[in-house]
């Protein structure tokens, strides 16, 4: 067998073991341990963001696992959504959500099987979501711009392919992470109000924690 056959053959041995072949069982894996893997404070980017959140606006908090960030928005007076695939995760959060005094509409679901409905938030939060394969990733981007209402926001968060030399967290994969060129094109539809990459120390429980490459944007669907 030469280089390049043994290479792709590593290759599709990796992807057909990769644990986002099972993302239900691999967050709950994740999941099972009595403290919150990603803290329970909230995305330091999202937070940064507040000045656009107002009570009464509509959220939705998309793959947000053990709930710190839905519970942060209902915390701004916000109608929270919230979805995840792990059911171990979604539990996490309604515990998380029940200490705070808040509510939250929590829902075991994957972002294929979300009930996506056109024009229905004032805001959506997708802070690394990025166990999405690039097929995956373009449903879920699609079906997040057109969920949004006119003027409605889009906070998003992840991974420039920088992050690979850090190992600090995220997929590890090179087809899951973002660009500023990336998102520029996924979310032309959008008046895109800030988009930058940059580097920070992250420390956000257990799995975010140390160097990281970050993207972050926050985009607004045109009211025209």
């Amino acid at each position: 067998m030469n280089e390049r056959a043994a290479l792709a053959r590593s290759e599709g041995d990796i992807v057909s073991h990769s644990p986002f072949d099972q993302p239900a069982q691999t967050w709950d894996a994740r999941y099972s341990t009595p403290d919150y893997v990603f803290g329970t404070a909230p995305n330091a980017f999202l937070a940064s963001q507040r000045h656009l959140l107002m009570p009464g606006m509509r959220a939705l908090a998309v793959a947000d696992g053990e709930g710190r960030n839905s519970v942060w928005l209902a915390q701004q007076g916000l109608a929270v959504d919230a979805f995840d695939v792990s059911p171990v995760g979604v539990d996490k959060a309604r515990r998380l959500a029940a200490d705070a005094g808040v509510m939250v509409n929590f829902h075991v679901r994957d972002c294929d099987a979300w009930n996506w409905q056109a024009g229905t938030y004032d805001l959506i939060a997708a802070i690394f979501v990025q166990f999405a394969d690039p097929a995956l990733r373009a449903r879920l981007f699609a079906n997040m711009v057109a969920s949004l209402r006119p003027g409605g926001y889009l906070i998003l968060q992840g991974y420039t392919p920088k992050q690979l030399e850090f190992n600090t967290g995220g997929p590890g994969r090179l087809d899951h992470l973002y660009t500023e060129d990336m998102l520029r094109d996924a979310f032309h539809e959008l008046d895109i109000l800030s988009l930058r990459a940059w580097e920070e120390e992250l420390r956000e429980g257990k799995r975010h924690n140390g160097p990281s490459a970050l993207v972050g944007m926050v985009a607004q669907r045109p009211v025209r």
